[in-house]
């Protein structure tokens, strides 16, 4: 699904804003999804800005700077296996 571009954006929130319907109305006349329309004033209300915020989509991250930190200092400590023949 492509990105709404901010002029759209801009256009459903002031069509909203200025009673030029219900939000199941807008999104029809924009055709746009009610969850679309529903999300941009949250986000809006929420944040204060209708830009597109794809940097925060996907997957976290499961190792974050305080677990970098341990292992590297787990390694130092402790020595690195190898693999001896006998």
């Amino acid at each position: 699904m492509a990105t709404l571009s901010l002029d759209l954006r801009e256009r459903i929130v002031k069509a909203y804003d200025q009673g030029e319907g219900t939000q199941p109305e807008i999104a029809r006349r924009f055709d746009v999804s009610l969850g679309m329309v529903k999300k941009l004033l949250l986000q809006r209300r929420k944040t204060g800005c209708i830009k597109a915020r794809h940097h925060r989509a996907g997957r976290k991250k499961t190792i974050v700077a305080e677990h970098r930190i341990a292992i590297r200092q787990q390694n130092r400590t402790m020595p690195m296996p190898t693999l001896h023949k006998t």
